[in-house]
Parts: structure tokens; sequence; C-alpha cells
């Protein structure tokens, strides 16, 4: 098993939308920051997904582009830019992952139920192992969060560190 890292979607305009769907992306971005060290550490990928639609300014450059600044993104990072819901769809993503060896995607991000649940439908249409990572998703209806989670793998950040240290380093 190679996994990849992937944070869908976590950027600034989101976390204006409401207090409901802030603290909804504010407790993902905490489980997310606890998993970023453990791909890292194994040198594992760890891929930040951007969503770009120019009638919501989400634009390159633009400040509600932007990942927030609570998420450290090295230099060795994958970024990918979508303009669909699945961040395969349209993008390099499946082939960059490929070029890596890697043949399982656990997720996070925003918004559970649409470009999180697309990207880990996509992975697993293209043949990837795809896992959800518990307690890192985030919705701006959390009440969809359960939902998501029951009708796809899930893994815990506990279970995931176990699994990492498995993989040689």
């Amino acid at each position: 098993m190679k996994p990849a890292f992937l944070v869908v979607d976590m950027q600034n305009l989101f976390y204006g939308h409401n207090e409901v769907t802030r603290r909804s992306l504010e407790e993902a971005q905490a489980m997310i920051n606890a998993v970023v060290p453990l791909f890292r550490a194994k040198k594992l990928p760890v891929v930040w997904v951007q969503h770009c639609d120019a009638e919501d300014g989400l634009v390159p450059g633009a400040k509600g582009f932007d990942l927030p600044e609570a998420f450290v993104v090295a230099p060795e990072d994958l970024r990918v830019v979508k303009e669909k819901g699945n961040a395969f769809c349209g993008t390099d993503l499946d082939e960059r992952l490929r070029s890596l060896g890697v043949d399982t995607v656990i997720f996070a991000g925003f918004c559970a139920e649409f470009c999180v649940l697309s990207s880990c439908r996509g992975a697993r249409d293209l043949g990837y192992s795809s896992i959800l990572l518990r307690g890192g998703l985030a919705s701006i209806c959390p009440e969809n969060i359960p939902f998501v989670e029951r009708v796809n793998e899930l893994i815990s950040c506990g279970a995931l560190g176990k699994v990492l240290n498995g993989i040689p380093g």
C-alpha cells in the first residue's frame, strides 16, 4: 500500500460562509493538521486541492482562493487546481499520483457531500482504494457528514497513524 493524503477545498472563502460552516471547517482543519505530519514523516504525498471558480472569486491570487495560514504547506506537497467537483476530473491528479506509485487515497476537506464525496468516488472509479478521514470532513450542513461517512470506507487518525507506522519510510 502506498497512500496519499488529499485535502479538498479548505479555502479561505468558505470560512466566511457562516458560523456553522466556519466551525465545521475549523474542526476538520484540526484533524487535517494532525494527519499531515504523519504523511510527511513517511515521505508520503500530501495533496492540497483548491477549487477554482471565477464567479465566486475563487481564482489563483485571490485571498478567498488561498488556504488558511493555519495549514503549513510544504514545498514538496502537491497542489491541484480543479474546476469540477471531482478532483480527478479535468486535472492531472491521476497521472501525478500514479507516477508516485500511489494506490490508496485518504480524503479530508470541504464540502463532505459534494467535492469530497465526488473525489472519493472518482478515485474509486479509477481503481484507487478510497478512504475518508474520520473527523476530517467539513460541510455547510454538518448533519450531512455522518451520511457521507456511513457510505464510504473510514479511518480514524489513530488507526491511520498505526497503519502509516508499518510503512517503511
